[in-house]
């Protein structure tokens, strides 16, 4: 009898023991520490600032009349190209017509009045010089020839006017380009006061369009001319267009902007303007652009991802594995199968993702970009009781009993 206590004992006792290698060793199975890599390597560094803009064509006129009158004929419309010279409108003629006529038939009787006068002066003249006529006679023939000239340039003057507001009723286009809007239709009526009516916008050559953005006060300073520009429209978002910086117009442009509070601040801002080619016609004007432009950029140099200059390998978690560091105040690591060793590095410019590697490294080095742990780590990097921990996730085993050990049984 005894003899079987010892044996069921003795079989307890291996499967308590086989138990808590399986536990403990299936715990340490799944805690693995591993460290990420990336390859040091060519690439395009860049700093940029954004704005929004509108998108225009690079030359466009407005089109309007200097006379008031009756729309009569419209030859175009929306999209349509014309030329140079082309007639796009005519207004009503009959007004102006009767304007011209009576504006000739005075010339006319100016012009005759004025050659009657003069060949009256000039007669006088001689027999004055001759003293066969009178002082005064002389000088009225002087007066009335000066009032007949004078009435004779006015209406001269006034039937220039009426041949020129006659050519005004009939509109041409002054440039080669497309008919962007159409602001009248046949019949309507425009009255030319203070102020030229526009009838058409045409614009020239839709293949050449540009950007005008508003650049914040605070950003304007990074923008340099002929800097690269990309945008994107709403219409296209998969498509990213390109341009370059033409013009800083030097005035600014204030505008208030409201927040949630209630309170209003003026907002600076300079118009930048970005020309950008557009050979299949995507880009439509008044279109809205989110525009990026280029504050500086470094091409083709070596770099690194930022998060292998805040890499440091800590002891806890290398094993056995050396470490290796040295001066420097930027610095990447390295890693072997038998340790890791730091590079002091010269770094260039950082662009939020990426920095330049001026010397240190050279292209293809696999630096530590980040530490993987795989598991539990309560203890890593903090004492137990500080480590972050769900309040559903189980704890290991014991945490409970050491954590409440002064906690008296219940």
């Amino acid at each position: 009898m005894n003899k079987k206590k010892v044996i069921i004992t003795a079989g307890v006792a291996v499967i308590v023991i086989a138990g808590c290698f399986w536990i403990f060793g299936e715990s340490k199975a799944q805690s693995k520490v591993d460290f990420a890599t990336e390859a040091a390597k060519i690439g395009t560094v860049s700093n940029s600032i954004t704005a929004t803009g509108t998108i225009e064509p690079v030359t466009e006129v407005q089109v309007g009349t200097q006379v008031s009158g009756i729309i009569d004929k419209i030859y175009v419309d929306y999209n349509s190209v014309v030329r140079k010279g082309e007639i796009i409108a005519e207004m009503d003629k009959v007004t102006l017509l009767s304007d011209l006529q009576s504006a000739q038939a005075t010339y006319n009787g100016a012009e005759a009045e004025y050659n009657y006068q003069k060949k009256l002066y000039e007669r006088n003249r001689t027999l004055h010089e001759k003293q066969l006529i009178s002082d005064t006679d002389y000088e009225e023939s002087l007066y009335s020839y000066r009032r007949a000239e004078s009435t004779y340039q006015q209406s001269k003057a006034e039937l220039a006017k009426a041949e020129r507001n006659l050519s005004y009723a009939t509109i041409t286009s002054p440039i080669d380009g497309v008919v962007t809007s159409k602001d009248v239709e046949e019949g309507q009526t425009v009255a030319s006061g203070f102020e030229t009516p526009t009838l058409f916008n045409i614009a020239a050559d839709l293949t050449k369009m540009q950007v005008v953005a508003d650049v914040d006060e605070a950003d304007i300073a990074g923008v340099k001319d002929s800097a690269k520009v990309t945008f994107t429209v709403d219409a296209y978002p998969d498509d990213v267009f390109t341009g370059k910086v033409y013009q800083i117009r030097l005035g600014s442009t204030n505008s208030s902007s409201s927040s949630t509070t209630a309170t209003s601040e003026s907002v600076v801002t300079y118009e930048v303007v970005i020309t950008a080619d557009n050979p299949d016609l995507k880009l439509k004007p008044r279109l809205t652009a989110n525009v990026t432009i280029y504050t500086d950029i470094r091409e083709n140099v070596l770099t690194v991802p930022n998060k292998a200059l805040r890499f440091t390998p800590e002891k806890s978690l290398v094993g056995k594995r050396t470490i290796t560091d040295c001066e420097g105040k930027n610095k990447v690591w390295t890693m072997s199968e038998t340790g890791f060793t730091a590079h002091a590095v010269q770094t260039g410019m950082n662009d939020g993702a990426n920095t330049e590697i001026i010397s240190g490294i050279e292209e293809g080095t696999q630096v530590v970009t980040e530490t993987i742990l795989k598991g539990n780590f309560p203890e890593v990097g903090m004492p137990e009781d500080q480590s972050e921990r769900s309040p559903f996730m189980p704890g290991p085993p014991g945490r409970d009993k050491k954590k409440d050990k002064n906690k008296p049984e219940e």
